[in-house]
């Protein structure tokens, strides 16, 4: 199950650095994951400072 950045993104970036895979892009407004590259780490939701990574 592939994680979901949800709307509370403050564009930060920390957890695209983050990111093992590099599936982490930023979107408009707010960052987005591609599903397909997910590993399902959790990494991403480690870093956030807002909870926006979450599995989906």
């Amino acid at each position: 199950m592939a994680y979901v950045i949800k709307d509370t993104c403050i564009s930060c970036g920390a957890c695209a650095g983050e990111c093992p895979v590099s599936c982490i892009s930023e979107g408009d407004g707010i960052y987005v994951i591609d599903a397909a590259a997910c590993i399902d780490c959790g990494s991403c939701a480690g870093v956030c400072p807002v909870d926006a990574p979450q599995p989906e």
